[in-house]
């Protein structure tokens, strides 16, 4: 297949691409994909990005991309960084010469790879991560692969942007139904203080914040012990 139809094909593919139930990193695992399938002479794909607040290669194709990219890592400097701070485009030609980041360049070299090109994945204006491509061709991201992959990287920011705002509604869906089950179950709970106590509703809701605050426990799960354990008693009572 030739690289402008392996572009089109992966494209359409990444285009295509049904979010559904996925999870982001499962998402990210197939752009990462589609774009070595897309980009032809990659011979394997690597995404940086922010892991619990620090630098990793969170998904690839290849057990030797994060092998290469931890030398960037522990040197605090490299194209994939560089692209992902700055929402630039940065190439490494040939590796075996000098230049800038030598510790990235011998670990390429340790590994075979001869050319690298790093862009920022851009979301909302915002740089989330690189994708990052290895070669092990000197010089193999020219202006016609810059092209290329521009427009897949641009494809799968859109992707990762509608992957966010699922997971984000789907978060706060979660939210609002926990929400809404404290919300019953701490009114449950005010019902039972009130008909054993004959106080009003707001004196009930006191007596929970009290208990909750001499306990140190949440007034969900003050709420939600006093609704179980009345339950229980009902249950045996009527048994």
């Amino acid at each position: 297949m030739s690289e402008s139809a392996a572009f089109e094909a992966g494209f359409a593919a990444l285009s295509q691409f049904f979010i559904g139930d996925k999870t982001m990193e499962e998402t990210l695992q197939r752009v990462a994909d589609l774009t070595v399938e897309a980009v032809t002479v990659a011979n394997f794909v690597g995404i940086t990005m922010l892991v619990e607040g620090e630098p990793r290669t969170g998904v690839f194709t290849d057990r030797e991309s994060p092998e290469i990219d931890q030398a960037q890592y522990e040197h605090d400097e490299g194209p994939c960084l560089e692209s992902f701070r700055n929402g630039e485009i940065y190439r490494v030609d040939d590796t075996r010469t000098d230049g800038r980041w030598p510790a990235f360049r011998t670990a390429c070299v340790d590994h075979g790879i001869l050319s690298t090109m790093s862009l920022p994945l851009v979301v909302d204006d915002i740089a989330h991560g690189a994708l990052n491509m290895y070669s092990r061709q000197v010089s193999a991201f020219g202006s016609e692969e810059i092209r290329i992959s521009r427009a897949f990287v641009a494809q799968a920011a859109i992707v990762l942007a509608n992957a966010r705002a699922y997971w984000n509604a789907r978060q706060l869906s979660a939210n609002l139904a926990e929400a809404l089950k404290n919300r019953a179950e701490i009114e449950q709970a005010k019902g039972i203080i009130m008909g054993a106590t004959r106080c009003s509703a707001d004196e009930a809701f006191e007596r929970l914040v009290d208990q909750s605050q001499r306990e140190n426990r949440k007034l969900r799960d003050v709420a939600r012990a006093l609704v179980e354990q009345t339950s229980k008693r009902l249950g045996r009572d009527s048994g």
